[in-house]
C-alpha cells in the first residue's frame, strides 16, 4: 500500500512537468519558419504589434526587452516591412501606462505618430492577439517582440484565426533573461488551459479602423 501512495503521489508530481514539457515544445515547433531576425527577408504585413512591457526596471534602469522592441519595430518600419505599428500594452493604472512609452520612444526613432496605434487593454498577450482581430480588425500581422514570446504569440493567433509571422528583437544573454526565460515556460503551459477554458479578454469594445485618417488611441 505505501508503494501505491508512492506511486501515487510520483504522479500528480510528473504529470505537470510533463505538460509544461509538452506545451513548450508544441509552441516552439508550431513557429518554426514564422519568425525572422533578418528585417531584409521578413514578407509584409499593414501592420506591426508590438507587445508592450515596462519601460523600466525596479532599480531605474532601462528594460532591455522594452529597447531591443523599440529598435525592431524602428527597423521593421524604416525597411518598408510595416505600415502602421500597433502598440498593445497594460494601462492598469494612471502611474503605468506600457503604450504610451513605447509611443514616445518610435516617435524618437523616427516612425511618424500618425502611424502609431495604442491598445492599452494588452494586460496579457492573449488579450493583445484577440483585440488585435476582434477591435482592430487585423487578420494578418507581424508580432514584434523576442523570439520567445514571439512563438507564443502566433500560437494564439493562429488559433484565433490571424496569418501571423514574428520580427524578433535581439533578446538578452545568459543570466540576464534565466527569470523571464523561466517565467515563459510555464505561460506556454497557460496557454493551452486558456484555449480549453475558452478564457477571453479582459476587455473588447468598440472596434477601431487602423488607417492614415487619424490618431486614435482608446481604452476599451
Amino acid at each position: 500500500m505505501k508503494n501505491l501512495y508512492k506511486y501515487i503521489a510520483l504522479s500528480i508530481l510528473v504529470t505537470p512537468v510533463i505538460f509544461v514539457v509538452v506545451a513548450n515544445y508544441l509552441i516552439e515547433q508550431n513557429a518554426q519558419d514564422k519568425t525572422f531576425t533578418d528585417s531584409s527577408i521578413i514578407g509584409k504585413n499593414k501592420v506591426g504589434l508590438v507587445l508592450g512591457t515596462a519601460k523600466k526596471l525596479k532599480n531605474g534602469n532601462i528594460n532591455l526587452y522594452f529597447k531591443y522592441r523599440i529598435d525592431a519595430t524602428a527597423d521593421l518600419y524604416k525597411k518598408g516591412k510595416i505600415d502602421f505599428v500597433l502598440v498593445s500594452g497594460d494601462n492598469g493604472n494612471k502611474d503605468y501606462d506600457e503604450p504610451t512609452d513605447f509611443k514616445n520612444e518610435l516617435i524618437k526613432n523616427g516612425i511618424p505618430e500618425n502611424k502609431i496605434f495604442l491598445d492599452y487593454a494588452g494586460f496579457r498577450t492573449l488579450d493583445s492577439v484577440v483585440r488585435a482581430k476582434e477591435v482592430f480588425g487585423q487578420e494578418s500581422i507581424t508580432f514584434i517582440s523576442q523570439e520567445f514570446h514571439n512563438e507564443r504569440a502566433i500560437f494564439l493567433a493562429e488559433r484565433s484565426g490571424i496569418n501571423a509571422i514574428g520580427f524578433n528583437a535581439k533578446d538578452l544573454p545568459g543570466k540576464y533573461g534565466i527569470k523571464t526565460q523561466i517565467r515563459e515556460y510555464f505561460a506556454r503551459a497557460k496557454v493551452f488551459l486558456d484555449l480549453l477554458l475558452r478564457v477571453q479578454p479582459k476587455f473588447l469594445g468598440e472596434k477601431i479602423e487602423i488607417n492614415d485618417k487619424e490618431i486614435r488611441a482608446t481604452m476599451l
